[in-house]
């Protein structure tokens, strides 16, 4: 690899960071404003004009908040956990494409993917990567000598295990369908229907396991503040505290980002409006979603959230999956 290509991909690195790093930071914002109309309140109203400098202030308030300790911690994994949780969902951006081929208004010769970079296994890297995040709450449960952390742990374990069957199950019409795991890929088979016309029950089911992994209401057990206090991060304060929400909100983004592509057509749209922009409307919706919910759904029990996933979500993957390899079958 040249310099010049180097250089190219580093910038790409720093700019979607940069840019997922901001999103994130004014979900939170997003988040507050719209549960505070759905409960007719405001939410923030006083860092900025209707609190739009309010997540920058909780960065600041974070940021130089008092770092607690745990005493008895085992100190490598109550420092390590944060990162374990953060890292793999951000490594998510290398492979998930945001748009069709740019010049960027003419400024490049040749055109460019807008994606970091593409391996032909996106699919397999993100449910890998996907995976691999449970161990930064498990060890962050665990590692605080704390019985109600630990417990929230064990909690994020056990759910994370049951819908992440079926988070994977949801997707493989998808792939029957296209025949390939890469998304960009997925996304150019299309442009004349979208995937969510074939697979309406494949994108309920990946839309609920999705909510069920982020750890959102009424799937919000492992960090249930009425029975855990507070669970898994219980003793966390500071900007250890502030990653394990960084990573909630990037894994929104990321999950919607997701379904956007698989189901929803990516940046495939009627031509009224330029292909990134549909991209970014598709994404929204399905964060507006998963915000919604929490404000009108209430948390589950801890025996229906498990019967849910494996008596119900399951099975119905392996239906959906059954169905779509007859159909294909039949019409060829």
């Amino acid at each position: 690899m040249d310099i010049g290509a180097l250089v190219f991909i580093t910038v790409k690195i720093l700019v979607v960071f940069g840019l997922l790093m901001l999103t994130v930071a004014y979900l939170t914002l997003l988040e507050r404003k719209v549960l505070g109309h759905i409960q007719i309140r405001l939410g923030p109203m006083y860092a900025g004009w209707h609190g739009i400098l309010q997540p920058i202030a909780d960065g600041i308030k974070l940021f130089f908040k008092e770092d607690i300790i745990t005493a008895q911690a085992d100190k490598l994994f109550y420092f390590l956990s944060p990162a374990l949780s953060i890292v793999p969902v951000l490594l998510m951006f290398a492979v998930i494409p945001f748009g069709d081929q740019t010049t960027l208004f003419g400024l490049l010769k040749e055109p460019v993917s807008l994606r970091i970079t593409g391996i032909g296994i996106d699919i397999l890297f993100i449910f890998a990567l996907s995976g691999l995040s449970t161990y930064g709450v498990v060890f962050g449960g665990w590692s605080q000598n704390n019985k109600y952390a630990l417990l929230g742990g064990v909690r994020e374990a056990a759910q994370l295990i049951s819908y992440e069957v079926a988070f994977t199950l949801s997707v493989f019409g998808v792939i029957l369908l296209s025949g390939t795991l890469d998304l960009y890929k997925i996304v150019e088979m299309q442009k004349d229907v979208w995937f969510i016309v074939y697979q309406p029950v494949g994108f309920l089911i990946y839309l609920t396991a999705a909510v069920a992994e982020l750890k959102r209401v009424p799937f919000d057990l492992p960090e249930a503040e009425s029975e855990l206090v507070a669970g898994f991060h219980a003793d966390y304060s500071s900007m250890k505290f502030a990653m394990f929400f960084m990573a909630e909100y990037a894994s929104i983004v990321a999950c919607s980002c997701i379904g956007t592509v698989l189901f929803l057509g990516g940046w495939n749209g009627p031509g009224i409006l330029p292909p990134f922009v549909w991209y970014l409307l598709k994404v929204f919706a399905l964060i507006f979603v998963i915000i919604w919910l929490r404000g009108t759904y209430p948390r589950l029990r801890y025996d229906q959230l498990m019967k849910f996933g494996w008596k119900f979500l399951i099975p119905l993957s392996f239906v959906n999956i059954f169905v779509t390899g007859m159909i294909m079958l039949l019409v060829r």
